[in-house]
């Protein structure tokens, strides 16, 4: 079956969370179907983009967006009514691009990947299926609880506009699809129960347990100019940091993630390393003697989560963020509230390795069960085309 995917930006590489979804979808729906692939881009291309996403599409098409064109379509967007990060995907020459595209491919399916997206598509008579993958207005209202004043009524506007869009674009697709149960119950629309969960998966063949000595004692990883990380990043820091510090001063954090804020490289210290872009973050994963992901900000499934139990480290991360994972507290994963309790949390991991390892044992084979990106995107594959995920 032809598929016409169409994303928001080029999956490769893959340091954000939505690269990363899109490509694991991308190689693994390219077993079954032709998949041509249409990606927006607002950024330099990857010197071997093309080269790696020509192995598993029939055809790709990068339309580029310039910030002249970016900075004019959101400011229409502002007097328009939509969401501004709709607007900013949104240009009339990528539209008539796509549609000469899918008038030329003539697909049997469209696939698109966030509601970035959805705007170019919604006249099409083709069956289409959108892939929500967060709930991004529930993201803009717990940024706005954390913003500065001065931007709190710019994430007031956008998260009132993301809201509505969400429920009114549900009606334009034939199949919806998310990455997880309470992202699902987020959406504001009355039918949203027929909306399909399809996680996020973790490739296994490439995140393995490695036997060697770590040389620190907590890492954290992720895309560290994405908001919710260096909320995240700064919290372990900050707060967390000096709590662990007064019983264990020799304790060292280990930050890794592509782009990390000025905020973020203002962390580093005796005690912290702050990487930015590693070219192999498994190494990152086995440095260290514990996974930390203190998120109190975002939506959707942690990937860093995933991996890191993949790689069978013990994981300590927030309510939040085990919400769309589900592993149990105490068994799987440690879950924590406040400083004081992920402090304690983490003393007690590093003074026990026997309890540690059986965190770690049990979380990989929970991960190892639950997230496999093949039995994921066979269901998505099966939504895209029949409407059913078997």
């Amino acid at each position: 079956m032809k598929i016409f995917m169409l994303l928001s930006r080029v999956p490769f590489p893959t340091e954000k969370g939505d690269k990363l979804r899109a490509f694991h979808h991308l190689v693994n729906l390219s077993a079954r179907h032709d998949i041509h692939l249409c990606a927006l881009n607002d950024v330099a291309l990857h010197p071997e983009a093309i080269h790696t996403l020509d192995k598993y599409c029939k055809s790709v098409h990068i339309i580029r967006l310039d910030r002249f064109t970016i900075g004019w379509n959101v400011i229409k967007a502002l007097f328009s009514g939509k969401p501004l990060q709709v607007g900013y995907f949104y240009s009339c020459s990528a539209k008539r691009k796509i549609r000469q595209l899918i008038e030329k491919i003539h697909p049997d399916r469209i696939f698109c990947q966030l509601i970035r997206t959805a705007e170019y598509v919604k006249p099409f008579n083709i069956p289409k299926t959108l892939d929500y993958q967060d709930v991004f207005s529930k993201g803009v209202e717990r940024r706005m609880a954390t913003s500065p004043w001065i931007y709190k009524p710019f994430f007031r506007l956008e998260y009132k506009r993301l809201l509505k869009y969400e429920g009114e674009i549900f009606n334009f697709f034939d199949q919806k699809v998310i990455i997880s149960y309470p992202d699902r119950d987020l959406i504001p629309h009355p039918d949203r129960e027929n909306i399909f969960v399809i996680p996020n998966g973790v490739d296994f063949n490439y995140f393995r347990p490695v036997d060697q000595p770590a040389t620190y004692d907590l890492v954290f990883t992720g895309n560290m100019g994405y908001p919710p990380n260096i909320n995240s990043a700064c919290y372990l820091v900050q707060e967390i940091l000096p709590i662990i510090l007064k019983k264990r001063p020799e304790t060292r954090v280990l930050i890794a993630g592509a782009n990390p804020h000025p905020m973020v490289k203002k962390l580093a210290g005796p005690q912290v390393t702050v990487t930015g872009w590693v070219k192999d973050i498994r190494t990152c994963y086995a440095a260290a003697r514990i996974f930390i992901a203190p998120m109190q900000i975002g939506t959707g499934l942690q990937n860093k989560l995933l991996e890191a139990m993949a790689m069978k480290l013990p994981c300590v991360t927030s309510t939040l963020a085990n919400q769309a994972l589900g592993a149990a507290h105490g068994k799987e994963i440690m879950v924590c509230s406040t400083p004081a309790t992920y402090a304690a949390t983490v003393i007690e991991l590093l003074e026990n390795q026997d309890n540690a390892k059986q965190l770690a044992q049990r979380g990989h084979e929970f991960v190892t069960l639950r997230y496999s990106w093949e039995t994921e995107t066979t269901k998505l594959g099966n939504i895209i085309c029949h409407g059913l995920p078997e």
